[in-house]
């Protein structure tokens, strides 16, 4: 198995290449403090069973919207670091996806980072940083931070998103739907 820096270096240009080779529109282009250029581009995302991420309770869950409540739907912000290797976030980037590792315990936390302020040159940043793997039409999200630890949700509605270090396991979905917002 590949490290996270060997998954990570390549062309991060890919990632932005849409069908036939064109760039995703609406990316925004930021020069955060002076660092390299970044864009980020939003996506939505939901688990094969077809539950969306939103926000509850300052907390990121998987559920079935429907109606009125698919405005709650929270869009997935993207930053490309290197080919497959991204930040995470919700909120127009003010909250990132963190892997926190405590102890034994591993979890996916919300931070109030700006997405942009992050860098991939900065060991203290590697938490926010997820590794995508495509298997058809279908995405996982691997923790750079914490090798074999995945994104996943739980079987059950209006649970909270996590991170798993067991995919195959019945009870948790670890593959996603991800398309970009046009």
């Amino acid at each position: 198995m590949r490290s996270w820096r060997e998954k990570c270096f390549g062309n991060h240009k890919q990632f932005f290449q849409g069908q036939q080779g064109l760039p995703f529109g609406g990316e925004t282009a930021c020069h955060p403090l002076g660092k390299r250029p970044c864009r980020m581009q939003a996506f939505r995302i939901w688990d094969v069973n077809q539950k969306t991420f939103y926000l509850r309770n300052n907390q990121l869950v998987a559920g079935y919207l429907q109606g009125p409540s698919t405005k709650l739907e929270e869009k997935l912000n993207v930053v490309p670091i290197e080919s497959h290797a991204m930040f995470l976030g919700i909120h127009g980037g003010k909250l990132c996806l963190a892997c926190v590792k405590s102890g034994d315990e591993t979890r996916l936390q919300l931070e109030a980072v700006n997405i942009t302020d992050l860098s991939k040159n900065k060991e203290q940043d590697k938490r926010f940083t997820f590794i995508r793997s495509d298997s058809g039409p279908t995405t996982s999200f691997e923790s750079a931070a914490c090798p074999g630890w995945f994104l996943c949700t739980a079987l059950e509605a209006d649970r909270p998103v996590s991170l798993t270090n067991t995919p195959e396991e019945a009870m948790l979905v670890t593959k996603f739907y991800f398309q970009m917002e046009r």
